[in-house]
């Protein structure tokens, strides 16, 4: 080989070397590159140098979806449910669960993590992030927590912003009571044989519980006050899903059991259960029941529904089956009318759905996440037109802000 030839190859690497760097640069590069109109002077290949910047999201609409990842794709996506694009992401891992201020000022997440990735010093906490940059606003160190990850009940948020209830495990059920103001742990209650919380406005908590009753627990004095409804439900016979509606605007909770009984609590300090009914029959069929191999519409999913407040429709995900096939996907949608109590529409979904959300504006949106190929479903609450279908865009849980 002469040395013309060697010096040309030396050459040719040196131009090769500089791209490969260049790109691992960019890679690395916080943000976008800003473009420029012409090339750095002296730069043969026309390389631009990356300048980092941040954006800060636009203003919040009703219409934002928190739709977290599968377990193989951690992360909560946040999608516009109007142009089906992604407007950023909140770092969620597969044992953690996240809370949306109603404020709409932070969204919340508690989780757990070890010192030395699954081994080590322990740390539990509620991380505070800044809903328009997306920011951590802070870290509050918590006793413990459940180490469960994606469940709607397991953290909630109070009706004022202000409270935070962290459900936990250790050794026996308890809550932490969180200050999101002071931003510290106000106390923890212990709660034995209850989970699945909800908030109650100008009272503390309930919680429902093996036995049946929903227990619900008075903050604000030296110590918290617990009581317990009569027994509403059978635990061991016909249970309740543990994702149940909260509807803010009303105080109430809507719960729904394996075989399909519909019922509606008011929330107080004392609680007021309404009587159930089914949802077989309010579509015209015979209830659900727990025979074995006895096939009928079932509910199922890990969020087989949600409820519109100012129209009073409860959307549940409804599957072909029998009793205790409640993680089942929905084949349906089935739309009940809570005043009249019957089903008015029946809507087959395109793939399977394990979760659906509405919101809560005037024109209302109906997120689905869940089947074979984890894609988020949008359609119109109202007619179930579809509006976006956006691949890969979550398979979990959804979280939505509250009202307009």
């Amino acid at each position: 080989m002469t040395n013309a030839t060697m010096k040309t190859k030396r050459r040719a690497f040196g131009r090769l070397q500089g791209l490969a760097l260049a790109g691992v640069a960019g890679l690395l590069a916080v943000g976008s590159a800003q473009a420029q109109t012409t090339p750095p002077a002296g730069d043969p290949n026309g390389l631009q140098p990356e300048e980092p910047y941040t954006h800060k999201l636009p203003a919040i609409t009703p219409h934002w979806g928190f739709l977290r990842g599968s377990w193989e794709n951690p992360g909560t996506r946040i999608w516009d449910g109007d142009s089906g694009k992604m407007l950023g992401l909140v770092q969620t891992t597969r044992w953690s669960d996240l809370a949306l201020d109603p404020k709409k000022k932070f969204i919340y997440v508690a989780e757990t993590i070890w010192t030395k990735i699954n081994r080590g010093t322990r740390q539990d906490y509620v991380a505070v992030y800044d809903s328009n940059t997306l920011n951590l606003v802070s870290e509050i160190p918590l006793p413990g927590r459940l180490i469960i990850g994606a469940m709607n009940n397991n953290f909630v948020i109070s009706d004022d912003g202000k409270t935070g209830f962290v459900y936990n495990f250790s050794p026996a059920a308890s809550v932490n009571v969180v200050d999101l103001e002071k931003r510290k742990l106000a106390s923890v209650v212990e709660l034995p044989g209850c989970s699945s919380m909800v908030p109650v406005a100008g009272v503390g908590f309930s919680a429902l519980c093996s036995d049946g009753t929903m227990a619900t627990v008075k903050l604000g004095g030296k110590t918290p006050v617990i009581t317990h409804s009569a027994p509403f439900f059978k635990a061991a016979e016909d249970p309740i899903f543990d994702s149940y509606v909260h509807d803010r605007a009303k105080g109430e909770a809507v719960f729904l059991t394996y075989t399909g009984l519909i019922r509606t609590a008011k929330l107080g300090a004392e609680p007021v259960i309404g009587e159930a009914f089914s949802i077989q029959a309010a579509a015209g069929l015979r209830p659900g029941d727990t025979k074995p191999l006895d096939i009928n519409w079932m509910p199922g999913g890990r969020q087989m529904m949600a409820l519109h407040s100012k129209t009073g429709m409860l959307y549940v995900l409804m599957h072909r089956g029998e009793y205790w096939t409640q993680k089942e996907e929905g084949e349906e949608i089935w739309a009940v009318n809570m005043a009249t109590r019957k089903v008015v529409k029946r809507v087959p979904i395109k793939d399977h759905a394990g979760h659906i959300a509405v919101t809560q504006d005037d024109k209302p949106l109906i997120f689905l996440t869940g089947g074979d190929e984890g894609t988020a479903l949008v359609l119109d609450a109202v007619t179930f037109e579809q509006k976006q279908e956006i691949k890969r865009g979550g398979s979990g849980i959804i979280s939505l802000f509250e009202g307009n």
